[in-house]
This record gives C-alpha cells, structure tokens and sequence, in this order.
C-alpha cells in the first residue's frame, strides 16, 4: 500500500492494514487518526511517539501475535508473512541453533512468564542468542522496557515496509 492510498482509505481499512505491524488498539488508533501524512518521516515519527506510551498490559497482549523466535507463526495472515521474513536469519534447519533456543526460549518463559521478543530482522541466530543470555539477567521491570522497544522497533519497520 502506497502512503496516499493509507491516507485516503476509510479509517477502518487503514487500521486493518496497519494493525499486522502490531496489535495495540491505541497505536493503530493513532497511528490512523494521525492521518493524512506528508511522509513516510511523519507517519513514522508520529509511530514512534506512539509507541513509547505503550503500557506493559499492552505488550503483554500484542506478544500473542508472535511466535517464539526460532518458530513459525502460527496464522496465515500479514502478520505472519512479516514474521516469516523477519526470522530469515534463523535456519529451521539447523538442530544446534534450534536447540540452543529452544532451550533459552524456556529458560526466558520460566524467568518472565512471556515469550522472549527481539527484533530479529537484519540480526543473524548468534546475535539473536547472545541477546536472549544478555536479557536473562535483567530484573522484570527492566526486561519489559526492553520487551517494549523491541515492539516498538518491529512495529516501526514493519510499518515502514508496508507503506514505504
């Protein structure tokens, strides 16, 4: 989709094309109510600005639309494709990466009680571990800041990739 056909779509297709990026009613809602846009600098930085008052309540939610890093999501959809290419650097078919997350996968659902989230595009399965280990060791509150930004930066991408 083309900027000018998100600025002139009604408001509920527009927020069903963008909700994929990230589903947080108050961010689609703003992110469409914002609307028109100049540019793709605008839309984004409005984007930004939006997702930096995210509540943990709301990303705890949206973590339902991702799948554990190193797996496949579950649906068929945009957001499932997005994903799809996002976890390009992690090869489903190498048993040791495999293993090594799913192990830290488990150990991170046992220390936080949710899926461990990081933006995986452009960042290969090594980077993707190493950062997992690095995370384990912050306490809660740090870690759902740190849950949050990395929400923020796959929404932004993503956003910027569907209408860009």
């Amino acid at each position: 989709m083309l900027l000018q056909e998100f600025n002139d779509a009604p408001a509920t297709e527009a927020a069903d094309a963008v909700r994929p990026c990230v589903d947080i009613d108050s961010w689609v809602d703003g992110v469409v109510n914002g609307r028109p846009y100049a540019g793709i600098a605008e839309l984004l930085d409005r984007a930004d600005s939006l997702a930096r008052a995210w509540t943990p309540v709301e990303v705890e939610k949206a973590l339902a639309d991702h799948p554990r890093i190193g797996e496949r999501h579950a649906g068929s959809g945009a957001s499932a494709q997005m994903s799809g290419s996002e976890q390009a650097g992690v090869d489903p078919r190498d048993t040791d990466i495999q293993r090594r997350l799913a192990a830290g996968n488990a150990a991170y659902e046992e220390r936080f009680d949710r899926i461990y989230l990081v933006r995986a595009a452009g960042r290969s399965a090594e980077e993707i571990l190493a950062l997992l280990d690095e995370r384990l060791g912050n306490d809660p509150e740090t870690e759902i800041a740190v849950t949050s930004g990395q929400l923020r930066e796959i929404a932004l991408l993503r956003l910027e990739g569907l209408l860009s």
